[in-house]
């Protein structure tokens, strides 16, 4: 399992699947989305849109299993 870290309250899914490599586009990011490859806390998502919280866990196949972390700023 690996954590990525953000610096704000939350980021949306077609950017964190971005950040922790798993998509380098946009576009690479709904595809995965829309076959189903990618699950948050244990549940299919399709939404790109999504927020993510710091403690949300992604499954994303073939990838791996992802941690939203907090950063600094959350911690304030």
């Amino acid at each position: 399992m690996k954590e990525i870290v953000i610096h704000s309250g939350y980021i949306k899914l077609d950017q964190f699947l971005k950040l922790s490599d798993c998509v380098s586009t946009g576009g690479m990011a709904k595809a995965l989305l829309q076959e189903g490859q990618v699950k948050v806390n244990g549940e299919a998502e399709e939404r790109r849109g999504r927020k993510l919280y710091p403690g949300d866990r992604i499954e994303v196949e073939g990838e791996g299993v992802f941690v939203v972390a907090g950063g600094e700023a959350e911690e304030r």
